[in-house]
C-alpha cells in the first residue's frame, strides 16, 4: 500500500510540475529572485546600520565613562590636596571600577567593529552580485522575448502553410469534381446519340427509331454499290438525291432569248 501512495504521489507532482511548468514564465521568475535579492540585500543594510548604531553607543558610553574617570581622578587630587586621603581612595576606587568598564566596552568596541566590517563586505559582496544578476537578468528577458516573437512567427507562418495546403487540396478536389462531371456529361451525350438512353423531353419511338435505322442502311449501301459500279466501269456515280433537282430549281429561270418577242408601243 506504501509504495501504492507513493506512486500516486510521484504523478501528482508529476502532473503538478508539468501544469506549473507550462504557465511558468521564465520573465516573472527572473523578477521575482530579483525583487528577492533586493529584500536580502536591504535586510543585511539594515544589519549594518544596526551594528553601526551599536558601536557608536558604545563610543558615546565610553566616552561618558572616560569623562568620569577623569572628574573622579580630579576629585581625587583635590581630596588630597585637602589632606583627605580616605575621600581621595573612594574616588579613585570608583575611577578603578570605571576602568574596568571601560575595558570592557573596549572590547565589545572591537567585537562590534569587525562585526560591521564583516557586514558591510557582505553588502558590498551582494551588491555587486545583485547588479550582475539583474544585468543578466534583462539580457535572458529579453533574449526570451525575441525567441518567443520568433516561435510566435514560426508558429503563423505554418498555420499560413497549413491552410495554404488546405486550399490547394480544396482546389484539387474541385478540379477532379469538374473533370469527373465533365465526363459523365460527354458520355450521356454519347449514349444519347448512339440511342443507348433516350431524352425525357422527347416521346420514345422505337418504331420510328427502327425505321430510320434501316433508312440509314440503305442509303449506305446504295451508295457503296454505287461506287463500285463507278470503279467497274468508269462511268460517273449517280448522284446523291436531292442534288439533281436543286439543279432543276436553279435553271427554272432560263435567261430571255433573241426570238422572244420585244415589248413596243401599238398604235
Amino acid at each position: 500500500m506504501t509504495s501504492v501512495f507513493k506512486r500516486m504521489s510521484a504523478i501528482l507532482q508529476a502532473k503538478t510540475n508539468k501544469v506549473l511548468d507550462k504557465a511558468e514564465d521564465p520573465r516573472e521568475t527572473l523578477d521575482l529572485s530579483y525583487e528577492k535579492q533586493l529584500e536580502s540585500l536591504q535586510k543585511v543594510r539594515r544589519s549594518v546600520a544596526d551594528v553601526a548604531t551599536a558601536r557608536k553607543r558604545i563610543e558615546l558610553q565610553a566616552g561618558q565613562l572616560q569623562k568620569q574617570a577623569d572628574k573622579l581622578q580630579a576629585q581625587a587630587k583635590a581630596a588630597l590636596s585637602q589632606n583627605n586621603e580616605e575621600l581621595a581612595r573612594e574616588a579613585l576606587a570608583r575611577r578603578a571600577a570605571l576602568g574596568e568598564q571601560l575595558a570592557d566596552l573596549q572590547t565589545q568596541h572591537q567585537q562590534v567593529s569587525e562585526q560591521e566590517e564583516k557586514l558591510v563586505e557582505t553588502s558590498q559582496r551582494l551588491q555587486a552580485q545583485v547588479e550582475q544578476f539583474r544585468t543578466r537578468k534583462e539580457t535572458l528577458k529579453a533574449t526570451y522575448t525575441a525567441a518567443e516573437a520568433q516561435t510566435k512567427v514560426g508558429e503563423a507562418v505554418s498555420g499560413i502553410s497549413k491552410s495554404m495546403g488546405d486550399a490547394g487540396s480544396t482546389m484539387q478536389r474541385a478540379q477532379d469534381k469538374i473533370a469527373g462531371m465533365q465526363a459523365r456529361a460527354g458520355a450521356i451525350d454519347e449514349l444519347l446519340a448512339s440511342g443507348a438512353l433516350t431524352d425525357l423531353n422527347t416521346p420514345v419511338d422505337d418504331i420510328q427509331a427502327q425505321l430510320d435505322k434501316v433508312s440509314a442502311t440503305s442509303q449506305v449501301d446504295n451508295e457503296l454499290a454505287a461506287l463500285k459500279a463507278e470503279i467497274s466501269t468508269g462511268a460517273p456515280a449517280a448522284e446523291l438525291p436531292g442534288v439533281k433537282d436543286a439543279e432543276l430549281v436553279e435553271g427554272s429561270e432560263a435567261p430571255a432569248t433573241d426570238d422572244a418577242p420585244t415589248g413596243g408601243s401599238t398604235h
